[in-house]
């Protein structure tokens, strides 16, 4: 990972202005914060450029406001769940650039942290304008990317700006940089992918990538259902994209050349309705699906086979739900495999990375989200990286 700079190669930054990119995206209810997840994770690069005597300067998009001004995805809305986190005053500035802000650095103090506004306010920022990232960057002495989540994309204040002033990656984005790297990058074999969730169509590019990368993939959910479809299985009123069987099976001739094992569910769990425990409830061989029946989860003896794939591998990555892990019953699979790759982390034996909104969820469902090696709490990037794209915002720390 020698590639990137971090806040270790950094010099004497007092009096410095650091302008440091974090994620400031955080689920609102009511003008308040109500997971703060995000601002933990930078919190410790936050406080370190902070105590080591640099005036840090917070630089983060908030919705989607398409380059206007609006008061209800101004970043202040943060500004209370950031001082609560940080156990520091911080000093909102409600412009990114010009005389304003200049006059702000000038009032804060070596130490001192103050919030830009949100960088989507300007079109410059996610037309990535070079005169625009320029005038941000005209104030600052460094740039710290501190957020995984935005580094797939190329705008101004992820990749432009790293372009511009020396560059540095993060804390945060440091660990989950040296994690990936572990994972994919460079990982101990044998490796095994678990790629779950509802549809073929919005994974098809990971799973082509991970069959020339892993020496095992394990689909489960609902796409599973149309590899199974794909091998002449009939899935009764599952979840299945049809149209998808050539594509499914072009992805199993693959892996068959690349010496790559999938691992499709032979026994499932089944019912008439989607609800919870429900009366047509029943366990049965995937050759035994009923026409009015739909598959919901992937049946115990084949988690069980999962888990002894899992034990023979050193190192897993992990995207998707087994089932309809939402809805009790159809939650054990996913609750019994991430119990099982979290022994084996804590064992010492497995290294596992997981990542995405629903395998977060899942994972914290299952009670071991901090058990695994790691977790990304970045949905898109964490998907693009998984199918092998360069992201533009790490590409840009790079140099």
């Amino acid at each position: 990972m020698s590639a990137f700079k971090t806040l270790d190669d950094l010099g004497d930054v007092t009096g410095k202005v650091a302008l440091v990119r974090v994620d400031l995206n955080m689920p609102m209810d009511g003008g308040s914060v109500t997971d703060t997840t995000r601002i933990q994770a930078s919190a410790p690069t936050i406080l370190e450029l902070a105590d080591a005597g640099a005036k840090v300067l917070l630089l983060a998009h908030f919705g989607r406001p398409k380059g206007q001004r609006n008061s209800t995805m101004s970043v202040s809305m943060t500004l209370d769940a950031v001082e609560d986190v940080l156990g520091r005053e911080v000093m909102f500035i409600p412009e990114v650039a010009g005389p304003v802000v200049v006059q702000s650095i000038g009032i804060l103090r070596n130490g001192d942290i103050g919030m830009l506004e949100n960088t989507r306010f300007w079109a410059g920022e996610e037309a990535n304008d070079p005169e625009f990232a320029a005038a941000i960057a005209a104030q600052g002495d460094i740039f710290v990317n501190d957020a995984f989540s935005a580094a797939h994309r190329a705008h101004a204040s992820t990749e432009r700006l790293a372009r511009l002033l020396p560059a540095y990656a993060g804390r945060a984005m440091e660990r989950e940089l040296k994690a990936l790297d572990a994972a994919l990058g460079n990982p101990e074999h044998p490796v095994a992918a678990v790629v779950g969730g509802a549809k073929v169509s919005s994974k098809l590019a990971v799973l082509e990538h991970l069959v020339g990368q892993v020496d095992h993939l394990i689909i489960g959910g609902g796409m599973a259902n149309t590899f199974l479809a794909a091998r002449g299985v009939d899935v009764g009123k599952s979840l299945c994209e049809h149209d998808l069987t050539d594509t499914a099976n072009a992805i199993l001739d693959a892996a068959d050349h690349a010496g790559c094992t999938v691992h499709l569910p032979y026994d499932v769990v089944v019912a008439k309705e989607f609800a919870a425990n429900p009366p047509s409830l029943r366990t049965c061989n995937v050759h035994e699906v009923a026409a009015d029946e739909m598959i919901l989860d992937v049946g115990p003896q084949a988690v069980e086979a999962l888990a002894d794939v899992l034990k023979t591998c050193r190192t897993l990555v992990w995207n998707g739900p087994m089932g309809a892990f939402e809805i009790e019953p159809f939650d054990a699979a996913t609750v019994a495999l991430a119990r099982t790759a979290a022994a084996l982390t804590s064992e010492g034996s497995l290294v596992s990375v997981a990542g995405g909104g629903d395998t977060v969820a899942a994972l914290n469902h299952a009670g071991v989200a901090g058990d695994f090696t790691y977790v990304s709490t970045a949905g898109g990037a964490f998907l693009e990286w998984m199918e092998g794209k360069e992201l533009p915002g790490v590409a840009a720390l790079r140099q």
